[in-house]
């Protein structure tokens, strides 16, 4: 792989990181909810999320979508769904009654959860799908002695994961630092976030299913 279009694509994809967007809001909506280490465990769901995605668009899911392109509206709405169960349950919890010293051991008890739910979130996601079929590709040598496509898919997407991850952590980290602040403060804060949390869930959930054609 040439050196310069794997500068270029880490140029390129640390543009699309810094850019807020459904992934982001993701994770700054759990470091809300669970502080810091929610916020970097959530980036973590979502890197898994994005190396299942290159494994798939590297063997194949591009041949998939385009045989079938109604798996786009399958996809879209099991990911609408669960934003909206996301979206119950974190409005749920902002109606309960939590002590402060509850609310600070409250991201112990959900790391394993956050991770699943970001992980699940971003393979619901059609985006990203859509995201590694329109870019990646564009990163993609066929020349003479290039790698086998499949290899550059999956280092392309190893490169992404490397470049994401940091600049999800950060923000998870910096929104959950506020955050274990602001639940210090009582629990009528932490409702407030919470329900602030529910309808980010809710409004990514909308966002699906205005994108179901």
């Amino acid at each position: 792989m040439d050196t310069s279009v794997l500068v270029g694509f880490v140029v390129a994809v640390f543009l699309v990181s810094v850019v807020p967007g459904p992934d982001m809001l993701f994770i700054v909506a759990n470091a809300a909810v669970g502080g810091k280490r929610a916020g970097v465990v959530a980036a973590a769901g979502m890197s898994t999320g994005l190396a299942v995605h290159s494994v798939a668009a590297a063997f194949g899911l591009g041949a998939l979508i385009q045989a079938a392109p109604q798996v786009l509206n399958g996809v879209r709405i099991a990911g609408a769904a669960f934003l909206v169960y996301l979206a119950y349950l974190t409005w749920r919890a902002s109606r309960q009654e939590v002590s402060a010293e509850e609310d600070i051991q409250l991201p112990k008890r959900t790391l394993r959860r956050t991770y699943l739910m970001a992980t699940l979130t971003n393979l619901a996601n059609p985006k990203v799908i859509l995201f590694y079929l329109a870019f990646v590709p564009q990163f993609i040598s066929t020349g003479a002695g290039s790698w086998p496509a499949t290899v550059q898919f999956l280092v392309l997407g190893a490169v992404f994961i490397g470049v994401g991850f940091p600049v999800d952590a950060t923000a998870g980290l910096l929104a959950g630092s506020l955050t274990d602040r602001f639940f210090r403060a009582g629990s009528a804060v932490r409702r407030r976030l919470e329900r602030v949390t529910a309808g980010i869930f809710a409004a990514l959930a909308a966002r699906l299913v205005t994108d179901i054609h």
